[in-house]
């Protein structure tokens, strides 16, 4: 929507500020004339992410500031308190409908969101989904994000080409394991059909055959763990993994600060030697793990293209322009994806960890 600058201008970001959002104001003079479409409005934007200390959203919140800023947009930022929170997102929406918001760019931290998504969308705003498609895709009017599944596949395919035949022993530590989120089975099913492991439910993980053959050998699934995509929810993961399994020799990690809990938890058990860590997001401290061996590879993300995409196409949109379409073959718009490792793999196309530090993030 179109905001009148003035008294009920003021009112809402007072309204907002009250509500602990960040509020950016795009370029526009005191009139309040923006190049957002002139007259005396501006376009309203809401970011909301699944939490604020991932690097990973971080990142995200200055993409989207960054082009804001350019377009002359009116940017408010909140987000759940941890990965998972969907009270926190939906009271985010229902203030971004209050405001009277053009759209909203959301990676959505589950299906309780839905509802409050289809209210806004009943509600004139056009919403976006990023790095999360909701389950169904048609829950927003379109996702700018990763091939989550394509990523798990690169890492997967990475790994089976390094083990060479060897047997593997694989701890899969996930994101939850009381909800079904995209990002979360699609890393995760990607990760299994890379490594050549037959899946069962491409929507669920764990129901998999926990032995069998992978591309190169043979596999057990020692666990799969729940880590909130936190550091210290990977440590946890893997320290009851390795109490399941110690001859874990593979870690599925489903994003870098759960990478590195995973690695402390091995540090602390005296395994770090022979076991391979792979993981996806592809920031500057995960790139910086790539590099020093931690993890084996990641495949990289662009949460900044992400945001700045998704601002452009809320402010094209309220002021007359076309709707984004989705990438050919897919129900999204893909914004990319990069294996960063110091190993590469014949047939894994992938880029060094200094090529990787050029693209990253956070």
């Amino acid at each position: 929507m179109i905001q009148r600058i003035g008294r009920r201008r003021a009112a809402m970001l007072i309204a907002a500020a009250a509500a602990g959002s960040l509020v950016l104001s795009g370029c526009g003079d005191s009139s309040g004339d923006s190049a957002s479409g002139g007259g005396g409005k501006t376009v309203a934007v809401s970011l909301i992410t699944k939490n604020s200390t991932n690097p990973f959203f971080v990142a995200m919140q200055n993409g989207a500031k960054k082009a804001a800023e350019a377009e002359g947009v009116k940017l408010t930022v909140a987000a759940g308190k941890e990965d998972g929170d969907e009270a926190g997102q939906v009271q985010a929406i229902e203030d971004a409908i209050a405001r009277g918001d053009a759209g909203i760019l959301i990676t959505p931290n589950g299906p309780g969101v839905n509802p409050a998504i289809k209210k806004a969308r009943d509600a004139g705003l056009y919403v976006i989904a990023l790095d999360t498609p909701p389950d169904p895709a048609d829950t927003v009017d379109i996702t700018f994000a990763t091939d989550n599944f394509k990523a798990g596949e690169l890492i997967g395919k990475w790994t089976a080409a390094q083990l060479a035949g060897k047997p593997a022993t694989i701890a899969m530590l996930d994101l939850f394991n009381d909800k079904i989120v995209s990002v979360d089975y699609n890393r995760d099913q990607g990760f299994l059909t890379g490594m050549g492991i037959d899946t069962a439910d491409k929507k669920k993980n764990g129901d998999e055959a926990k032995t069998g053959s992978y591309s190169g050998g043979t596999y057990t699934i020692a666990c799969n763990e729940p880590t909130n995509g936190a550091e210290d929810g990977g440590r946890t993961a893997m320290e009851n993994c390795l109490t399941k399994n110690p001859g874990i020799n593979v870690i599925y990690t489903i994003n870098e600060p759960a990478a590195v809990g995973a690695h402390k938890a091995l540090q602390a058990a005296g395994k770090t030697q022979a076991v391979l860590v792979v993981s996806v997001d592809g920031g500057c401290d995960g790139v910086r793990q790539v590099k020093d061996g931690v993890i084996g590879a990641t495949s990289q993300q662009y949460p900044l293209k992400m945001a700045e995409l998704g601002v452009q196409a809320i402010k094209k949109i309220a002021t007359g322009g076309e709707k984004p379409k989705v990438s050919d073959g897919l129900d999204f718009f893909d914004t990319g994806v990069s294996l960063v490792t110091e190993k590469a793999a014949t047939g894994v196309e992938s880029i060094t960890s200094a090529d990787g530090a050029e693209r990253c993030w956070g």
